[in-house]
This record gives C-alpha cells, structure tokens and sequence, in this order.
C-alpha cells in the first residue's frame, strides 16, 4: 500500500498516489478534444511530454472541504486496493492540479469554513468549493520501478460543461505545463506522450463513444499495476 498522510520530507523515489484529470469538451466540428499540455524539459518525470493536469497527493487534500461529493461508484472503487476514504482526497488533488496547472474551476458555489490553505486561497476568493461530483474515475496505473518518479495514479474524466467560467482562459496557470490547448483525441497520438497516456486516451475514446449526451462511469476500470515483480493488466469492478 503506497503512503496515507505524509508527517516526514516526501521522498519523491517512493510510491505516491496521484490524480490525473482528463477535460473533454465535444462542441467542435472535427471531434471530441482534450485539454493537454507540455512538461519541461528539464523535468524528472516526463520531460518534454505531453500529458493532462496532475500531480500527486498533498496532505492537505485529505481535509479540503467538497462543495460536491464523488459518486458512490467512483468513491468504492477508489478504495480498492487502497485507504477506504482516499477518494475525495485524491479527487481534491485532481481539482486542485487542474486549478493550479490550467487555471481552470472545476468547482460549485459554496463557502469555505475558515481561512482557506494558501493553494486554496484564490480559488476559495472566487466563491467555489472544489466539486468532487463531475469527475469520473476512468483509469488507474501504477508507474514501473526503475523511475525517478513512482506515481499510484487514479485518472478521473470531466465534461467541459462542468468547468465554472471560459475553458480557454489560462491567465491563471503556473508555469509548470506549457502549449495548454484543447487536441482533437483524433491528433493526440501525434504528439510526443507517454506511453500510459496514449493507452488512457484510446479507453476514453472508446468510453465517449459509448456514452450518449452525457459522459457515464464505465462497466470496469482498468488496472495497469506495477507494484509487484510482475506487470498485471486488471480491472476495478
């Protein structure tokens, strides 16, 4: 089991959980399209990458209050293999990531109890609680041994709709992505990406068709888990 709630320094070598949060709007003319951006190239994991907001767990992600909860679905399988009440933190983390790399609100109106944490502050200054309802879990892959970075990754997928404000507006990014844009999921493949997000976006390519006006939970999840000596494909039910 990767690590509940840091106390001690982070060491960046060890396994940690992580969210992912994959955007889709579908209002274009030549297909659905996902908001993805490029990783630096002096970066220790990933770099020069294209990939979706996310990062890892911080402590603080276990006590942000939701304005909105997961759904019951997505929060069990959260939970499987893992600490039962990660999923709203894991799914504060992938708010907070999307906020900080994009700029963009994935939120609901609400009031914070107390000052919000110095990450929180500009987001709690525009009315909204992080919201935890639209996002759906998708994907979980565990990063292979052997890498600078080690990440337990949950990737959640949300509608455009659901984005409070512009979803073209990034004044409000930091600069740890760069070339933020909305790609056609039919041109993704032609950029430079990891291998796990070219597998993340065929299942949601498949997923988004299957799915009628509104994005739906899928029948399973898929599993890339490399904690053992053995890679092993499963799947979340």
């Amino acid at each position: 089991m990767t690590e509940l709630r840091p106390t001690a320094p982070i060491d960046k070598t060890a396994l940690r959980h992580a969210a992912t949060v994959l955007i889709v709007r579908r209002d274009a003319t030549d297909g659905p399209a996902v908001l993805m951006g490029m990783r630096g190239a002096g970066a220790a994991f990933m770099p020069s990458k294209y990939v979706f907001p996310g990062g890892a767990l911080d402590a603080e992600d276990w006590d942000i209050p939701l304005g909105s909860a997961l759904s019951e679905t997505c929060a069990r399988r959260l939970a499987f293999e893992a600490p039962d009440a990660i999923g709203p933190a894991l799914a504060t983390a992938a708010v907070r990531e999307l906020w900080e790399e994009t700029g963009l609100v994935l939120g609901t109106e609400g009031r914070w109890p107390g000052t919000p944490p110095g990450d929180w502050a500009e987001f709690a200054a525009l009315g909204q609680l992080p919201a935890a309802a639209p996002l759906h879990f998708v994907f979980r892959a565990i990063t292979p041994p052997g890498r600078p970075r080690r990440f337990d990754a949950r990737f959640f997928l949300c509608d455009v709709a659901d984005i409070c404000g512009d979803p073209e507006d990034f004044s409000r990014a930091c600069d740890e992505l760069s070339h933020l844009h909305w790609v056609p999921m039919a041109e993704a493949r032609a950029l430079n990406l990891p291998f796990i997000t070219e597998v993340v976006l065929a299942e949601v390519q498949a997923l988004l068709d299957a799915s009628g006006a509104r994005i739906t939970p899928p029948e399973s999840v898929p599993f890339f888990d490399n904690s053992g000596p053995r890679s092993e494909f499963r799947r979340i039910a």
